[in-house]
């Protein structure tokens, strides 16, 4: 069965050096028509992905195929403008013309900064875009820059209504990154989430893995709780909170594609040469607010007070939002990245195929 602390045991994983695993990736999307500046974000993306991730959870250099052959498709625009249809001083709307969705999140979160520097807080919100990998890649553009930020998007329809069967509304993404000093150091806190309680990468992963999931993950095609992540493919994702998730995840809807007038509901992703993805940025500039020096003191101090909680039984300490990534990523940079056997071959073998050198496994 799946656990907070779960590690394969049947899966023998492939270490590769972070820094080697960022150069090939780089090279790969640089034989595509992106910018190559472009490129080099959404290698660093999905790379950074990687180290934060378990091997099962989507966002990493899993997904380098697909994009290669979605901008080699037109499926994606390479050369799409990151237009400013309209704005204010503290607001923008964004269309992003089926352009990679990582670098328009990167470029929108990087607006929602610059009205945040002049006004206290920046919001923008982008249609008409694609997939833009982690939330949490794009909210953590503020970091060094004295802001907090948050970015979501809507997704395909692969979570029911609560109460319902099918997918009518996305896992829905959500991150909320706050610095905890100016350092590189200085751990922050990211709150990086899908409003589902799991992922169906994580599904496919365990299926391999041979081992059950929790019930409370996904409903089969006619509506049955399961623990079989074969039958659960084939059904629909339930929300974290149950009604409370499905609630977030509708409103998130509401709040990139309604709201933005892009794509919502089942439209992303139906089309895929037109995948109508949504998605809205708030950065916070901390100064605005308080001295920022003054914020870190009382946000240490909050720490502290979290931390000082006493531990239920077999619990040997509190975790922030994001320190098992932060420590899963440290571990990474050290020791190499461990890829799924399937995804290292992929990659290599895509590197084969675009000429680029393969840099072996540590």
């Amino acid at each position: 069965m799946y656990s907070a602390d779960y590690k394969t045991e049947q899966i023998p994983l492939c270490y590769v050096p972070a820094e080697a695993l960022r150069g090939v990736t780089q090279a790969i999307l640089r034989t595509t028509d992106l910018v190559p500046e472009d490129a080099d974000i959404i290698a660093d993306a999905l790379v950074t992905s990687e180290l934060r991730n378990l091997q099962g959870q989507g966002q990493g250099v899993r997904r380098v195929r697909a994009y290669v052959e979605r901008v080699r498709g037109r499926e994606v625009d390479p050369q799409a403008p990151f237009e400013i249809v309209k704005e204010s001083a503290a607001l923008a709307l964004v269309d992003a013309h089926n352009g990679p969705g990582t670098v328009m999140a990167v470029k929108a979160m990087r607006l929602a900064m610059a009205k945040a520097q002049q006004q206290g807080v920046g919001i923008v919100l982008v249609r008409h875009s694609t997939h833009f990998g982690s939330a949490s890649y794009s909210a953590s553009q503020v970091l060094g820059n004295g802001c907090i930020g948050v970015s979501m998007t809507n997704a395909g329809p692969e979570m029911a209504p609560w109460g319902g069967i099918d997918g009518v509304v996305g896992t829905n993404p959500w991150a909320i990154v706050a610095p905890t000093g100016d350092g590189p150091d200085a751990m922050p806190i990211i709150l990086d989430m899908a409003l589902t309680t799991s992922g169906k990468g994580m599904m496919r992963w365990l299926l391999r893995d041979g081992k059950k999931m929790p019930t409370n993950w996904a409903i089969t095609a006619d509506g049955r709780e399961t623990d079989d992540p074969a039958a659960a493919m084939e059904g629909t994702l339930l929300p974290m909170g149950e009604y409370k998730g499905y609630g977030l995840s509708l409103l998130t809807d509401v709040l990139t594609g309604v709201l933005g007038g892009g794509g919502y509901g089942v439209i992303p992703y139906r089309d895929p040469a037109r995948q109508e993805v949504a998605h809205q940025f708030i950065a916070y500039q901390i100064d605005w607010f308080m001295e920022r020096q003054a914020f870190y003191a009382n946000l240490q101090e909050f720490i502290g007070m979290v931390k000082a909680s006493r531990t239920r039984p077999g619990v040997a300490e509190i975790l922030l939002p994001g320190e098992l990534e932060w420590r899963r990523q440290q571990e990474k940079l050290r020791g190499g990245v461990p890829l799924d056997p399937d995804v290292y071959a992929d990659l290599r073998q895509l590197a084969s195929e675009v000429g680029v050198p393969w840099l072996a496994a540590a």
